[in-house]
């Protein structure tokens, strides 16, 4: 893939069908005993993972950073208290179906729950996404926003919404454009990082007509996740105005080290993606062994603040259901 390439429209399609559906064939692929495989957790939330995101890991390595965030271990099968299936409470804060309100002048969209790939610290890995009416989400979305001019910022997620197909994003960017009081759209995906090839020269164009400004925060928690291929994607993106954020889960086992976060931030800043949020990870039921205690956060970020200029450190937050933004987490006085 390079920046003037022109990609098969269809070739992103292909390879999202050819993903691993299966953690034994994952596993077989990095040289790894399938014995490691737990259908009882694969049965909960079943395994989806990329070619290409299996490609940038190391064969041989069962505690690959990249594998840990996709590999169905049995941990995942525990009740553990506190971790339930809506811990950011998205259900209370749906206004109507595939719209979701927390914060003033900000509204969530859902266009689709489908994914290119399966992380299993997800946050809406039981989301009820097979009872998501996207049918008729833009005429909704469209009413919605006639109705509520303090609306001036639109946030597309999912699911990933960019695994629309280009005429169905049209639609809704259209609909965006006809309301003047939105100034700002947002799209949170990963597929910079599990799916470049979707970033096509007609999804380009369709970004490139959209009238407000736009930004896109892609999710990478390690620096092995970013390659030539996102490097490229950025720069392409860049060069349409596209304003680039990154944020990061923090995560047991896979980035819980001021050295990697350190690592990530540089090589996210050096292809054109500003560091935003580092996630105290949200307690979804069969994500306890990925949990990092605050504390030990908050030990990461001091030495993280040493490390690094200001502007590459990013905000330790956690999501406190109810609250009116995002809690930045600080050491206590």
């Amino acid at each position: 893939m390079s920046q003037g390439l022109q990609i098969p429209a269809a070739f992103w399609r292909e390879e999202l069908a050819a993903a691993y559906r299966r953690s034994a064939e994952l596993l077989d692929f990095l040289g790894l005993s399938q014995d490691f495989a737990s259908s009882e957790a694969e049965r909960n939330f079943p395994t989806l993972v990329t070619r290409h995101y299996a490609a940038l890991m190391e064969k041989g390595n069962l505690r690959d950073p990249l594998l840990l965030q996709v590999w169905a271990q049995k941990p995942e099968t525990l009740v553990v208290p506190g971790f339930v299936a809506d811990p950011v409470e998205d259900s209370c804060a749906t206004q109507v179906e595939g719209i979701l309100q927390k914060y003033a002048g900000r509204i969530l969209v859902m266009p689709t729950g489908a994914c290119a790939i399966h992380c299993r610290h997800c946050f809406r890995r039981s989301f009820p996404y097979e009872s998501l009416q996207t049918q008729g989400l833009a005429l909704r979305l469209q009413e919605f926003l006639a109705h509520n001019a303090d609306v001036e910022e639109v946030i597309l997620s999912g699911g990933d919404p960019l695994l629309l197909d280009d005429e169905s994003l049209s639609v809704i960017f259209a609909v965006i454009a006809m309301a003047p009081h939105v100034r700002r759209l947002r799209i949170h995906t990963r597929l910079p990082i599990v799916l470049p090839s979707r970033f096509t020269q007609t999804l380009l164009e369709t970004i490139k007509n959209l009238p407000c400004e736009m930004i896109l925060v892609v999710h990478a928690n390690h620096a092995n996740e970013l390659d030539e291929a996102s490097a490229l994607v950025f720069a392409r993106l860049r060069s349409l105005g596209v304003h680039l954020l990154n944020q990061s889960v923090l995560l047991r086992g896979v980035n819980d080290c001021a050295q990697v976060l350190t690592d990530l931030s540089r090589k996210l800043f050096a292809q054109g993606v500003l560091p935003y949020y580092l996630h105290q990870l949200d307690r979804a039921a069969g994500t306890a062994h990925f949990e990092v205690s605050v504390s030990e956060g908050l030990a990461i970020m001091e030495k993280l603040g040493a490390m690094l200029p200001g502007y590459l450190v990013p905000r330790y937050v956690r999501e406190v259901p109810g609250a009116s933004g995002k809690t930045i987490l600080v050491k206590a006085d």
